[in-house]
């Protein structure tokens, strides 16, 4: 697995979004449910792929797990291909008690294996009280409830330069037409419209998830994520015109196709928010901020702002997100007390530890949004919880790797190819279609 830009990237945003505050660490929610210490004397062993900054808040929010039930905590940071790790370790006859799984694909594949114990009465209860039903069906295999949908990231964001925009005269847009209008406006003032990076192929699966979910609706939308739909349907022909339109456009892009796919995520962010502008605007999710704000020094809310995805065509605006779910090993020496850690995790109380420490955003609509430590990360977690159910979770997150989540194969290279020539939408899509019968079929 190669998708770690939910996680990894939000690093940053744990620096960026903290703007200057604190976390709780133990003197935050812990007296809850009686501190009655239960869990004294026992360890509970959690694995996952935080590491740095998102990895020392997230001790925050064991510590004040700790603190509330007398249970130790024990983090050990797996990289990237979680699987691999986790598989390994249940092999070795040391599993971990609580795993953070970053994809929905990893989640089933755990389920699949018999790896997972369903969650208990009690965190099942937190999330059909806390969460929006969605969450519930991702952190799901064949009914039973497995996941619980701890942290979420928000891919529905354009960031821009306030400045660029004030001195174009264009406001935020609300529609896919006003932000190509815009976006020309923009570049009359000298400045191209969005910086793109298209060298690293997981931004454009991205570009196409939210133009399709908008396009094409929330039902086709699942049905294409579960390959249900052939991607040689109209409705993927038609959202891959709609993006080849801003692709071909060089006034929209930034240096043209050709610098597009020289440009990675980090270098797409200084593009904008660098020392030397050369676009606008940046299309990527909340993790953006992180990258503007402790490589660039952007003040956010201030230098740097972000507008919802805009509605294409006569679609709704759509809110794509992906997430962090915490399960609990069968083989865990200790899985009734990870179980407790779950329950824990379903409170806005635990939310609330890292919600104010900054770089994270929770699907809990009982956390109070006065728990962000800053305006711009309280809007895109408004904007997130009030999705609902219309939240779809990023699809080639939810696909094979050998499809969604591998570098110069699959979804990845396709999209690379099409921003290259975007002149056949047609023929990319039968390439997608082949490529994902037989990534599903493997």
């Amino acid at each position: 697995m190669m998708r770690r830009r939910t996680t990894l990237l939000t690093g940053c945003t744990a620096l960026a979004l903290a703007l200057g505050t604190t976390a709780c660490g133990g003197g935050g929610p812990v007296s809850a449910g009686g501190g009655d210490k239960a869990l004294d004397g026992q360890t509970v062993t959690v694995a996952g792929v935080w590491s740095g900054s998102e990895q020392k808040n997230f001790q925050k929010v064991l510590d004040a797990f700790s603190a509330k039930t007398g249970a130790k905590t024990q983090f050990t940071s797996t990289g990237d291909n979680v699987s691999t790790v986790v598989g390994s370790k249940i092999e070795g006859g040391n599993a971990p008690d609580v795993v953070m799984v970053p994809q929905v694909g990893v989640l089933q594949q755990f389920a699949k294996k018999g790896w997972l114990k369903p969650l208990s009465a009690t965190t099942q209860k937190s999330v059909d009280a806390g969460f929006a039903p969605v969450w519930k069906k991702y952190g799901s295999v064949d009914g039973t409830l497995y996941g619980l949908y701890f942290k979420a990231a928000h891919k529905s964001t354009v960031w821009y330069s306030p400045d660029a925009l004030a001195q174009a005269g264009v406001k935020p847009p609300k529609t896919y037409d006003e932000m190509l209008k815009a976006g020309h406006t923009v570049s009359d003032s000298g400045l191209a419209a969005f910086s793109v990076a298209g060298q690293d192929g997981w931004t454009l699966t991205d570009w196409f998830e939210n133009i399709y979910l908008s396009q094409a609706g929330p039902e086709k939308y699942d049905a294409l994520a579960a390959h249900q739909l052939k991607w040689t349907d109209a409705s993927v022909v038609q959202a891959l015109t709609t993006l080849g339109k801003l692709f071909k456009d060089k006034q929209l892009v930034a240096g043209g196709q050709k610098e597009a796919l020289n440009t990675d995520f980090p270098g797409s962010v200084e593009k904008v928010f660098g020392p030397e502008p050369k676009a606008g605007m940046v299309y990527e999710g909340d993790f953006v901020a992180g990258v503007a704000h402790d490589q660039f020094q952007k003040t956010i809310g201030k230098d740097a702002d972000f507008f919802p995805f805009p509605a294409v065509g006569g679609g709704k605006a759509p809110v794509v997100s992906g997430g962090d779910a915490a399960v609990v090993l069968k083989d865990g020496k200790n899985a009734k007390a990870g179980m407790k850690l779950l329950e824990y995790l379903a409170t806005p109380e635990a939310a609330a530890v890292w919600a104010k420490a900054g770089g994270f955003l929770s699907p809990n609509k009982k956390l109070d949004f006065a728990s962000y430590g800053d305006d711009v990360t309280r809007a895109t977690a408004k904007s997130l919880v009030g999705a609902g159910d219309s939240v779809r979770f990023d699809m080639s997150d939810q696909a094979p790797a050998a499809f969604g989540g591998t570098k110069g194969a699959g979804e990845w290279k396709l999209l690379q190819d099409f921003l290259r020539d975007p002149s056949d939408p047609k023929g990319t899509a039968a390439k997608l279609e082949s490529a994902a019968a037989k990534a599903y079929q493997d």
